[in-house]
């Protein structure tokens, strides 16, 4: 990987050009800005440590530069001339990190190892992203290049050819109704109608009637015939969610229509014949629901067909990068927005992190963070305060992080020991007021009224 050092002194330039070279990097070192650019048009660097003061050009100027050349090299700042501003306005022009000379050799290997794991994950997600691409060809909504997620595809394509009722188990958020959307998409059935009903939650008149629909005058309000479900998707697919939930009396009526295919509306009285499909979700252990008495063994057999376990998010984490990536894009597009992806640090707590809620709760963790980011990537601090709270003994254990966030967490640490007492928080953090005001507001610390916290030079009325 080729790394280009841009330092007008010399002798630390070559200091760290030796560092680098025995970390196996391709280094060239150049004392000008102007000469590094003729190179860098040329043939560009994948990582590139520039300092912060050089004698032709500011090093900010050169970042923008850079970036303008090749958007993908990862640019580390280096300077004697260290501050807080300085290194937060070198991360949101899109520097990887930033450090201070005299600089410390086992953070320039650190630092510049991070940065060649952060290149080579872009790249494997780029092709990885690609593959799945191919895949959502075929599959409605799907993203996933995991060995799990490669034999449900298998299962979605050899089911769809099939007309038999299909019994999808897997905990919530794992896209059960992806996959019976998928199966629809692919079968022979796919241009007639797909219905979603889910059983959960509703009265047995109310699920009687959405499914079945009813007579004119069959009860009290029924000013006209209300065509069902069942009866909507004629020629089609009936996803019925949360199976599980349904009570045992609408049991007995499931089941007839299994058997015979046909229905009678609420209030009717005649049959009418069926042509659909069948397939049905839950998050519950039927079987133990079986033994238990509180779901029919017929009904259970007659929808488990053909049996499909979805696998949970943490069982698929090679799918996590490609998901995150399909979240960005669906999201930028969602909100007009153009955030290119998420710090090193991110996908690291990321890929740790065990989500009970599955892919529909990564889902959630993108959106919000890409609608509450100020800059082209998502950073720790925009991720749900549940997951924050992993972070420091997460990176604790994995080194450097960046400094926007060490400056919130130290600012959230002060003004919590002052009881957000904002003039005594600055001038513990030697800082202006206004600037404490404009930090609070950045990384979203202006809670202390809906915590109820009461500042002490506050007057309150009874």
């Amino acid at each position: 990987m080729r790394v280009a050092i841009i330092d007008d002194e010399k002798i630390a330039g070559e200091m760290v050009k030796r560092i680098l070279d025995q970390e196996g990097f391709d280094v060239e070192l150049y004392l000008t800005a102007t000469s590094f650019l003729g190179t860098m048009q040329q043939f560009p660097f994948e990582i590139v440590f520039i300092d912060l003061k050089l004698p032709d050009m500011d090093g900010l100027t050169l970042l923008n530069r850079v970036k303008q050349i090749r958007e993908e090299t990862e640019a580390i700042i280096i300077t004697g001339h260290g501050s807080v501003e300085t290194a937060l306005g070198a991360t949101e022009k899109g520097a990887f990190y930033y450090i201070n000379k005299p600089c410390k050799r086992n953070d320039i290997r650190l630092i510049a190892s991070r940065a060649r794991e952060k290149i080579a994950l872009k790249e494997e997600n780029r092709k990885l992203k690609l593959a799945a691409l191919h895949q959502t060809d075929l599959m409605t909504g799907f993203v996933g290049i995991s060995p799990a997620m490669q034999e449900i595809f298998v299962m979605i394509k050899k089911l769809a050819m099939v007309n038999c009722n299909v019994l999808l188990q897997a905990e919530t958020g794992t896209g059960k109704q992806m996959v019976a959307q998928s199966i629809h998409a692919l079968s022979p059935r796919k241009n007639s109608p797909f219905v979603c009903f889910n059983c959960g939650g509703f009265t047995e008149e109310l699920i009687s009637s959405e499914l079945f629909g009813y007579e004119k005058g069959a009860f009290t309000g029924a000013s006209k015939v209300k065509i069902g479900l069942f009866e909507a998707a004629e020629g089609g697919t009936v996803f019925l969610d949360e199976i599980g939930e349904m009570p045992p009396s609408m049991q007995v009526k499931l089941l007839h229509v299994l058997q015979e295919r046909q229905i009678m509306r609420v209030g009717g009285t005649r049959s009418i014949d069926l042509d659909l499909r069948i397939l049905a979700a839950t998050n519950r252990d039927l079987r133990a629901a079986v033994q238990k008495g509180t779901f029919r063994e017929d009904l259970f057999f007659r929808l488990n067909v053909v049996g499909l376990h979805l696998p949970r998010l943490a069982e698929r984490y090679e799918d996590i990068p490609i998901l995150i990536s399909h979240f960005i894009d669906k999201f930028n597009l969602a909100f007009g927005r153009k955030v290119k992806g998420v710090s090193s640090q991110v996908l690291d707590l990321l890929m740790a992190y065990d989500y009970p809620g599955n892919v529909r709760e990564l889902e959630n963790i993108i959106q919000r963070a890409l609608a509450l980011t100020d800059g082209e990537n998502i950073h720790i601090h925009d991720l749900p305060d549940s997951i924050q709270h992993l972070a420091e003994e997460f990176i604790g254990t994995e080194g450097l992080i960046s400094l926007e966030d060490v400056e919130k967490r130290h600012i959230a640490a002060v003004l919590e020991k002052t009881n957000y007492n904002k003039k005594l928080t600055s001038e513990i953090l030697k800082i202006p007021r206004t600037t404490l005001w404009r930090r609070m507001k950045k990384y979203r610390l202006l809670h202390c009224e809906e915590k109820g916290v009461k500042t002490p030079n506050k007057k309150t009325t009874p």
